[in-house]
């Protein structure tokens, strides 16, 4: 039987009500620690995670355009399989790490979590820009799992605690459109440097600059915000003893099967990476054979994720006015029809309105359904919450590569995409069907 989603008056599972000094208007509210929630209260603190974020979003776009290429041109790797194993690696480890971040998080604060990913990233660039073999890529990419794993799931977690319960979706909209506008300028940087300099070394020296000062800033002037989340937890009335004994496998439980909500927001999370993996292997490689040159690509590469990171700090927002149900929904649906219109395109224009509906769909989708499992999970075990979404969220990497691959392979790149797009349409419906709304203030 599933969990129910809290009823409006409920404040076991949302931290969202009036009462105790929640924050329910934006606001700051304070709590018998003195600790205050909100976005105005921690707003230096906040306005630095996001710009490290922006740093974490960097390390992963210096490779988003060069690594298919490097794979053909470089490497000779032609099966497109093979050629997908570094985002298979990256995903899968990813995906784990995420799991692992959120118990961390609790266990030893969020602070060491967001540093020990940031040691793991200093060894990276080098490896990409000077790898002698592919299985220098693919162990750069393990640990650029391990790294993207702890540092992205802990600035979401962090934001999250700062931000109270009336601001999930604008915080989640602030932090994912920092990370993946970083994506996408890198993204295009590091395309302009690959076509003036060639592949390698120059578009990964950007990721050296980005590891160093993520480093140090993480290291030197973000303060730790556990304490936050045990606030806010300690605000809540009778009932929060449960939760606190909850333990993390009935948590994952809960968060990927047993609730409703939790888990429609899963399922629509690894879906959404899944043809993230897409756009990420396959894009540039149809692109590649249907003429276009690597600064094309370049633009292509940059123009979905640039809509997607700035389209988030609108619909994180929106969210919050609207609720989370119907953004999730629109935006798979979305998604599914750019992939389409990637199959059927010809011309760069074309490829262009797919990258920019790609884009919308993704911003529909990324920082709301954070912001359901902020809504629907109990500070006491959120950040557990959230690293069990994530583990299913960016498990869609792997998936993505593997299924992308080895349909490519069998059938072609354009069958990889209409499967991809069928199996988006899929997963938005599959949200329409079982999630209830979860913003504390718009469910019915």
């Amino acid at each position: 039987m599933s969990a129910p989603t809290p009823a409006p008056g409920d404040t076991d599972d949302t931290g969202s009500t009036g009462g105790n000094g929640r924050n329910t208007t934006g606001g700051t509210a304070g709590t018998e620690s003195g600790i205050r929630l909100g976005l105005a209260a921690n707003l230096p603190q906040f306005i630095l995670l996001v710009a490290v974020n922006a740093l974490v979003g960097g390390m992963l776009g210096q490779e988003r355009i060069t690594l298919p290429l490097l794979a053909e041109t470089v490497f000779g790797l032609s099966a497109h399989t093979a050629a997908l194993t570094y985002i298979l690696a990256f995903g899968a480890t990813k995906a784990i790490t995420n799991f692992f971040a959120g118990a961390w998080s609790d266990a030893f604060g969020r602070k060491p979590v967001l540093v020990a990913g940031w040691l793991i990233a200093l060894p990276i660039p080098a490896m990409l820009a000077w790898g002698p073999s592919w299985a220098w890529i693919i162990a750069a990419n393990v640990l650029l799992g391990l790294s993207q794993g702890l540092t992205w799931s802990t600035t979401i977690i962090m934001k999250i605690d700062l931000a109270g319960p009336a601001r999930r979706g604008l915080a989640m909209g602030f932090n994912e459109a920092a990370g993946y506008l970083a994506v996408a300028a890198t993204a295009l940087a590091a395309g302009y440097l690959a076509g003036q300099f060639g592949l390698r070394p120059a578009p990964f020296l950007l990721g050296a600059a980005y590891a160093a000062l993520g480093l140090g800033l993480s290291t030197l002037i973000v303060r730790e915000t556990r304490e936050h989340a045990r606030a806010e937890a300690a605000a809540h009335p009778a009932g929060s003893s449960h939760h606190a004994e909850l333990s993390t496998r009935q948590i994952a439980w809960r968060t990927s099967i047993s609730d409703r909500s939790l888990s429609a927001a899963s399922q629509a999370g690894m879906v959404n990476n899944l043809n993230d993996a897409l756009a990420w292997g396959i894009f540039p490689l149809i692109f590649a054979s249907r003429g276009l040159s690597v600064a094309e690509i370049g633009m292509l590469g940059a123009l979905y994720p640039a809509v997607w990171g700035l389209g988030q700090t609108a619909t994180g927002w929106w969210s919050d006015h609207v609720g989370r149900k119907r953004l999730i929904v629109a935006g798979m649906l979305a998604q599914a029809a750019a992939i389409a219109l990637v199959a059927l395109g010809e011309t760069f224009a074309v490829w262009a309105l797919a990258q920019v509906l790609l884009g919308i769909g993704t911003a529909l989708v990324y920082p709301t359904l954070l912001a359901v499992i902020g809504d629907v999970a109990h500070p006491a075990w959120r950040a557990r919450a959230v690293g069990v979404y994530r583990l299913w969220r960016d498990g869609g990497f792997a998936v993505g590569a593997l299924l992308a691959g080895i349909i490519a392979d069998l059938w072609g790149l354009e069958a990889a995409v209409w499967t991809v797009a069928a199996l988006t349409a899929a997963s938005g419906l599959v949200v329409a069907a079982r999630m209830a709304e979860t913003h504390p203030e718009k469910r019915r």
